[in-house]
């Protein structure tokens, strides 16, 4: 016999007037952090009561009702309720609905009240306030109406614009709050559901990650060129920027990178149009000048602006101040704040009037020029003073080079406002040649000198701090041009003091640790040399051993040349048998003679300088190299640019380098190859030489 269903009845409802409420000791909610009844009341004030009460009837010690009621199950509302009572916005007469409970427990029910209460999912409180936007609402009255900040709306209203398909993945729990707030950097759907699909299959899924893959093609706000023309300008340019309103994102990013360049551009011109009313020769103009871009170029020698009558009192009285707070708080274990700020402002206006304007002899100027470019922090940078070698005036007719000049160090040529003077704006670098990307090919010539050029950077500061080993290495040259008269080119040492240029521009090597060490070193010196080279030999008596050795040293490691030098119809046979070859194998014993370690000279692999120009077999073999093959599976799916940019994450910090930039045991790679060192292989060569035939010797004079 089939067992009757036993039918639910609900409980009935009734309006009560509020002053029959009374709150029920077995309401089991009594701590009361982080419950708010003021936002409660202005939400009822706004809407009205949205959920009835729960209440039982109070009855005397016979068990008759007394016609008041209880509240075990509501009692924030109540609270709310009799606050609006209180500030008289309700009477207290004021009939509230309420569910009548009979039986069961009061205690069970406000324990299921509080324990069955759901909160809306985030995805759907983004969504709602995007309706509410879309009715009309803007966000500072959602903000108002639902008591958060108006940011908050923004972002929620930011996480609602995302693509569906990603908040379908977030609503399944496929991903977390966190990646949802990186994919909305941006707005367009099609890269977000790109860059999901390609970092949920790699793995490399952080929110980071996810934010540097949807920023890859933008210039950072914090970039030097976004600096210097300032973003509010280029907004006003109608320049898009991305912005993350979940990340401090210093700015956001700059969209449209052409015409940020442009404004850069154009900004850098009209400074320069404004300098050019000096009387300059020529002024070249780049956002950046490379590494040594002043290297066979005479400086002029200007002389600093004299400091007036008033500025000299004003500097007195700014150091008469230091001096009094630093002995005032010298006993002190810490400056108050007050007095601390006060001495950096000492210290900046003292700093500022040390850098002075420097005057030039007007006929210097005529034949001189200057750089113009930004620092990097994006400041305006000026550089004056630069003779070119063709306008310096011969010996006796000091107006020869006055004329206007039409060279230019690359790029368009602009009219100043000055005749006379011409502005060269300096070209951008050009692109890298597409390659096959699935194909293992030799480095690119161009990559490998850009390498080799970090290496002889790194090699030169390195043996400027080995003044033992630098006055060995040119003892080594001397021998070598002595003794084996063939071998005179292949030293790394280029003798003679001739610092070779960088045929190319390396990414970063201007910032590099080594160049700021070596432009350190060398204004260190200048300082401590006298002004004319009349001077100069009784100075260099006057150092110590150890001041000529250091000097020395400094000197000797302009000289290094560890360049790669890619073979051409001029050189190929001096590469193949004296030249560049043997040139690097000195490099690599000078390199592990100083200890060259290219990690901590502050190399280290990334998309611009090296992962981005190789094949995708060649990143593969990195991070197979260095962590393993099961890293390089994680990879080897992407598309290169999504594969190099990857690569560079796993290569930070395992000290990874190319071959080019390795420490090579030169000895051993020439025993493994059959080679007994250099000197045979130069000795074969004499043999050669003298077992040539008569018809065969000015052909070998010619090549040698």
């Amino acid at each position: 016999m089939t067992k009757a269903v036993q039918k639910i009845t609900l409980s009935p409802s009734r309006d009560i007037p509020f002053n029959k409420l009374v709150l029920s000791q077995s309401n089991v909610r009594r701590v009361k952090a982080g419950v708010s009844i003021e936002q409660l009341a202005e939400s009822i004030a706004q809407r009205t009561l949205l959920q009835s009460l729960s209440v039982r009837a109070v009855v005397d010690a016979d068990g008759n009702e007394t016609g008041m009621f209880e509240v075990p199950a509501g009692g924030r509302r109540y609270r709310a309720l009799e606050l609006l009572v209180k500030q008289r916005r309700m009477s207290k007469t004021q009939a509230v609905p309420c569910v009548v409970r009979e039986g069961g427990i009061a205690e069970d029910d406000s324990v299921a009240e509080n324990d069955e209460r759901v909160g809306l999912h985030p995805l759907d409180q983004f969504r709602a306030f995007q309706t509410l936007r879309d009715l009309g609402m803007t966000e500072e009255d959602i903000a108002a109406r639902h008591f958060v900040k108006p940011a908050i709306v923004k972002q929620r209203l930011r996480l609602a614009s995302v693509s569906p398909k990603l908040h379908e993945v977030y609503a399944e729990d496929g991903m977390t709050l966190e990646q949802l707030m990186a994919f909305s950097v941006t707005a367009d759907h099609a890269r977000q559901d790109q860059v999901w699909e390609n970092v949920s299959r790699s793995g490399y899924d952080e929110p980071y990650q996810i934010r540097r893959m949807l920023t890859e093609k933008t210039v950072p706000g914090s970039d030097r060129r976004a600096q210097y023309v300032g973003i509010d300008a280029y907004e006003q340019a109608g320049g898009p920027v991305l912005r993350d309103l979940f990340e401090n994102d210093d700015g956001g990013w700059l969209q449209d990178v052409a015409l940020l360049d442009r404004l850069v551009t154009e900004k850098l011109k009209s400074e320069a149009e404004t300098i050019a009313a000096e009387g300059w020769k020529w002024i070249s103009v780049a956002v950046d000048f490379p590494y040594g871009h002043t290297g066979g170029l005479r400086e002029l020698e200007g002389k600093p602006v004299d400091v007036t009558v008033e500025e000299q009192a004003t500097i007195d009285a700014l150091n008469a101040e230091h001096d009094r707070l630093e002995a005032e708080y010298q006993d002190a274990d810490e400056l108050p704040d007050a007095v601390d700020q006060r001495l950096g402002e000492i210290e900046a206006a003292l700093l500022a009037f040390e850098d002075r304007s420097v005057v030039y002899d007007p006929a210097d100027i005529v034949r001189a020029g200057v750089f113009v470019s930004i620092d990097s922090e994006g400041r305006l940078s000026i550089d004056r003073g630069y003779v070119r070698p063709e306008d310096e005036a011969p010996v006796g007719d000091p107006e020869i080079g006055q004329g206007a000049d039409t060279s230019s160090t690359g790029g368009q040529e602009v009219a100043a406002s000055v005749p006379g003077a011409v502005i060269s704006v300096a070209g951008g670098p050009t692109e890298a040649e597409e390659d096959d990307e699935d194909v293992t090919k030799p480095l690119p010539d161009r990559l490998l000198i850009e390498l080799t050029a970090h290496r002889t950077l790194a090699l030169r500061d390195a043996l400027a701090e080995n003044p033992a080993i630098a006055f060995q290495a040119v003892l080594h040259n001397f021998v070598l041009a002595t003794y084996y008269r063939f071998a005179s080119s292949g030293s790394c040492l280029e003798i003679g003091l001739r610092t070779p240029t960088f045929p190319v521009q390396a990414p970063g090597l201007r910032e590099s640790e080594s160049a700021k060490a070596v432009e350190a070193r060398y204004e260190s010196w200048k300082a401590r040399l006298p002004q004319s080279e009349n001077d100069l030999w009784d100075a260099l008596t006057a150092l110590d051993g150890c001041g000529q050795a250091s000097l020395f040293a400094h000197c000797a490691s302009f000289a290094v040349n560890a360049l790669y030098e890619p073979a051409n119809r001029y050189n190929q046979g001096r590469v193949s048998a004296h030249g560049v070859r043997t040139r690097l194998d000195q490099a690599n014993i000078l390199a592990r003679a100083v200890g060259l370690d290219m990690v901590q000279a502050g190399w280290r692999p990334t998309v611009d300088n090296y992962l981005g120009r190789v094949t995708k077999p060649r990143i593969l073999e990195a991070v197979r190299e260095a962590k393993g093959e099961q890293a390089a599976q994680l990879i080897d799916h992407l598309k290169k640019t999504d594969m190099a940019t990857e690569a560079e994450r796993l290569l930070d910090g395992v000290g990874w380098l190319p071959e080019p930039l390795r420490l090579v045991d030169v000895t051993a790679a020439q025993e493994q190859d059959g080679e007994a060192g250099p000197l045979p292989e130069f000795l074969t060569d004499d043999d050669d030489r003298d077992s040539a035939s008569d018809d065969d010797r000015p052909q070998l004079d010619a090549a040698e």
